[in-house]
């Protein structure tokens, strides 16, 4: 099944799974069943990605992004193999998702007069307190 994220749909050849065995508690089961999902998609060589949600994607400081520009996600919260390749594709779908929006841009702005004169009058008050701890003052 294809992992949709709002209109763009990314087809199951550009997965790739690998099943290990999750870390962590869990008994005898953790350590027979490859239960944790690693789930890879080249981000950078995806044809199913438009160019600028690609761009986006990849210019996130992501860790989860290797230098080449493959997503690896890491799904071992479940202990059925199947669930945690729902919850793989789940946080794919959703990085995905974060990538679709474009930042607003940022207007810049000058702080007002009377902001500015605040600014400087506290400044001068802690000033004045700083100066008056100093042991010259002190007769």
């Amino acid at each position: 099944m294809p992992v949709t994220a709002a209109h763009i749909e990314i087809p199951e050849a550009e997965l790739v799974e690998r099943f290990v065995r999750a870390a962590g508690p869990g008994g005898q089961n953790v350590n027979k069943v490859s239960t944790a999902v690693e789930l890879r998609f080249d981000v950078a060589g995806s044809p199913s990605l438009p160019e600028p949600v690609r761009e986006r994607l990849l210019a996130r400081r992501d860790r989860r992004v290797t230098g080449e520009g493959v997503l690896v996600i890491n799904a071992q919260r479940f202990r059925t193999q199947e669930r945690n390749r729902e919850d793989a594709r789940e946080r794919l779908a959703a990085f995905i998702e974060a990538g679709l929006h474009a930042p607003k841009p940022r207007i810049a702005t000058r702080p007002s007069r009377g902001a500015r004169e605040r600014r400087l009058g506290e400044k001068r008050q802690r000033s004045t307190i700083k100066r008056g701890r100093s042991p010259q003052n002190w007769d």
